[in-house]
Parts: C-alpha cells; sequence; structure tokens
C-alpha cells in the first residue's frame, strides 16, 4: 500500500496595505534617527562641540 506524499503547507501571500505611508512617523522624524544623542550633560555637549566643529571654526 503506497501513500501519496503529504503536500507542503502554502505560505499566504503578503497582504497589500493601502495606508498613507506620510500618517506615519519615520525614524529620521526623530532625534534618533538623526544621531542625535538626547542624553549627555553640559560638559559633554560642550565636549561633542569641541570634538565635531570645522577646524575652519578655531
Amino acid at each position: 500500500m503506497s501513500t501519496a506524499p503529504e503536500p507542503e503547507p502554502r505560505t499566504p501571500k503578503p497582504a497589500l496595505v493601502f495606508d498613507d505611508p506620510l500618517d506615519q512617523q519615520s525614524s529620521d522624524d526623530t532625534d534618533r534617527g538623526w544621531g542625535e544623542r538626547t542624553e549627555g550633560t553640559g560638559a559633554a555637549d560642550l565636549k561633542r562641540f569641541l570634538d565635531e566643529k570645522p577646524p575652519h571654526h578655531l
């Protein structure tokens, strides 16, 4: 008696989403998306300012 192999389960196709993408906040709409550091002290901010200041601003 031979048995037929079981068919592989089918994965559902991804659903199309017709939402307005501009209604959602993107990662660059936040400080974190632009690489801003939200934590820190005044001394840390000054150090960062001095580290990132272009040489022609000395």
